[in-house]
């Protein structure tokens, strides 16, 4: 008899022929997650297990972050054919609990002498023999105790939800543009979250921001890196190019020149990346520089696919996920990012092209571009 942490898929079930293959990354992605706490991990009967880990909380909280897994569990792992002992650890579970209980089990191994129905009146017999506080109810129980009869007997209490999705690794990979606040650590999660393989750019303009507001960045990736197994976070300075469009663009128009910029040089870094699509945190209108005719400016210079995630969510939507994933403090922390520098007035709600191609005339845009990629830092989290 021993502990293991017993985890569900769900949508791999789903592949087809191709099913092995998702298997075995989601197998791959488990593995990487707990070999800090030297976890042995295998794979049986459409179960991943995790046994034998130096701390079996800190296993069971990462693995529970790994996309691909639907939910994972405590369970107790036995010999089937000890059924009384099967019976007594039934009890032990649910020692000292009050309220009504319902035994659920379920026989993979159809060779095994006694169906799920009867496992579930024997067991429920004697828990009710040895704990008389509690009652029977199969319609509404306020505990339930899981049997599964694989090649061990299996026994846990509620199964704890897990990220879903897809294993990192299944679906390709994209470049999100990371800013310091609530909604693009969302949107990299959500796209990651589809089993695709992530890299991020930030933006920094020292000295209008600070080395807090990239560590803040960096904690909002190493937060997220265990969910997405790793990640380069490419560093990007961009304090010149902002001061020129400053100066020499309409004021008006100087946000959705900067974001032009952005797209220019994350296309570059997605190519380095090997990446297929560009990724942000945008939502239509929440502010001037996402308004339908500005997302349209934007993308224009975009050689590579735009995913938006967000882009029908209200903000509520967006904090509660953020809360969720465990982004939302981190993002909450008031240190400045290159987007809130030299903000205009009055922005361009509805810019029009022509005037953002006769602003961008007067910018050294190459030499700006070139110059920014050449002295970008790469850091891997």
């Amino acid at each position: 008899m021993r502990e293991v942490l017993m985890m569900r898929f769900s949508e791999i079930h789903l592949k087809g022929l191709n099913r092995p293959y998702f298997m075995r990354m989601l197998v791959e992605r488990v593995k990487e997650a707990v070999q800090n706490v030297r976890g042995h991990v295998w794979l049986s009967d459409s179960r991943v297990y995790v046994s034998d880990a130096d701390d079996m909380d800190e296993a069971l909280r990462r693995t529970r972050k790994v996309f691909g897994v639907h939910s994972v569990c405590r369970a107790v792992e036995m010999d089937k054919q000890d059924f009384c002992a099967i019976c007594e650890q039934a009890v032990k579970l649910l020692q000292g609990k009050q309220g009504t209980f319902k035994v659920e089990a379920r026989r993979s191994d159809k060779r095994y002498p006694m169906d799920s129905m009867e496992i579930n009146r024997e067991v429920g017999h004697y828990i009710l023999e040895k704990l008389p506080q509690l009652s029977v109810d199969v319609q509404k129980p306020q505990m339930k105790l899981y049997i599964e009869i694989r090649d061990h007997a299996y026994l846990y209490s509620e199964p704890l939800e897990a990220a879903g999705g897809m294993p990192i690794g299944t679906g390709g990979r994209a470049t999100v543009l990371l800013s310091g606040g609530i909604d693009s650590p969302v949107a990299a999660w959500m796209i990651a979250k589809r089993g695709v393989t992530m890299n991020a750019v930030h933006f920094l303009s020292p000295p209008y921001t600070s080395e807090r507001a990239k560590d803040k960045v960096l904690s909002l990736a190493k937060i997220l890196s265990e969910s997405l197994c790793g990640w380069n976070v490419h560093l990007v300075p961009f304090t010149d190019i902002q001061m020129q469009i400053h100066e020499r663009c309409h004021p008006d128009y100087t946000t959705v020149i900067m974001r032009r910029y952005m797209m220019r040089i994350a296309n570059q870094i997605a190519k380095r990346e090997h990446a297929q699509a560009l990724v942000t945190g945008e939502s239509i209108g929440q502010v001037a520089s996402q308004t339908m005719q500005a997302l349209q400016c934007t993308d224009s210079v975009a050689m590579l696919p735009v995913f938006r995630p967000l882009i029908g969510f209200d903000k509520q939507e967006i904090v509660d996920l953020a809360k969720k994933i465990g982004t939302y403090e981190t993002s909450s922390l008031p240190y400045e990012d290159c987007c809130t520098v030299f903000t205009p007035r009055h922005p361009a709600t509805r810019p029009k092209l022509a005037i953002i191609e006769d602003g961008e005339a007067k910018l050294d845009g190459d030499t700006l571009i070139g110059d920014a990629l050449l002295h970008t830092e790469i850091i891997r989290v």
